[in-house]
């Protein structure tokens, strides 16, 4: 993830001690985005566009690492003015009224492999329910100006209808429109606020 040609790569370890501290997610350098099928034939694929998020790393025991992001649920894009007005609308997001999304690590598991599966809690329109990430470690560098960064790539699969996001209609052909299975998807740099600690 992390392939900047002015980037260094940190010397790799046994362990991920050398990764322990508090990042910041870099939005500049990372997505949070979904793909849908669409019409039971194609996909569809958007994104946000605002969003934060923290990460505390504990290297030596990675299953005390935290995360937490929050999103603007206003900012997201698929490509098409109308359709985004309609998904962030009263039928799906409907972000007048609930404007942020939100995820919550509670655990994570090491896979091995630089490969994790963290649990968390996500809340859509008030709704909080827990879901598993598979995660992908992509590495860790030091950037052009000196900040400590870590990369990582997720993925999960979640049904939207029990978010309250249920909006659907039915094709002439069978099926519906907007299939019920989402798929979210992440792209993670993450800058490393403690610079002390990594020195």
């Amino acid at each position: 993830m992390l392939t900047n040609r002015n980037q260094s790569t940190v010397p790799s370890t046994d362990t991920y001690e050398a990764l322990t501290g508090s990042y910041t997610i870099d939005p500049v350098h990372s997505m949070i985005g979904f793909s849908v099928r669409h019409a039971m034939i194609s996909n569809v694929r958007g994104k946000f566009d605002s969003f934060e998020g923290l990460l505390k790393l504990d290297g030596s025991q990675p299953s005390r690492s935290e995360a937490y992001v929050s999103v603007q649920t206003e900012s997201l894009d698929t490509g098409i003015r109308e359709r985004d007005t309609h998904l962030t609308g009263p039928d799906f997001f409907d972000s007048s009224t609930f404007p942020l999304m939100t995820f919550r690590s509670t655990g994570i598991v090491d896979a091995g492999d630089d490969e994790f599966r963290l649990s968390g809690n996500l809340t859509i329109k008030d709704v909080e329910l827990p879901i598993t990430i598979d995660l992908e470690f992509g590495g860790a560098s030091r950037d052009a100006y000196g900040h400590h960064r870590v990369g990582f790539e997720g993925t999960a699969t979640l049904q939207r209808s029990d978010w309250g996001l249920t909006w659907n209609t039915a094709l002439e052909t069978g099926g519906v429109l907007v299939s019920d299975k989402v798929k979210l998807i992440l792209d993670i740099s993450a800058v490393q606020t403690d610079q002390t600690a990594a020195a």
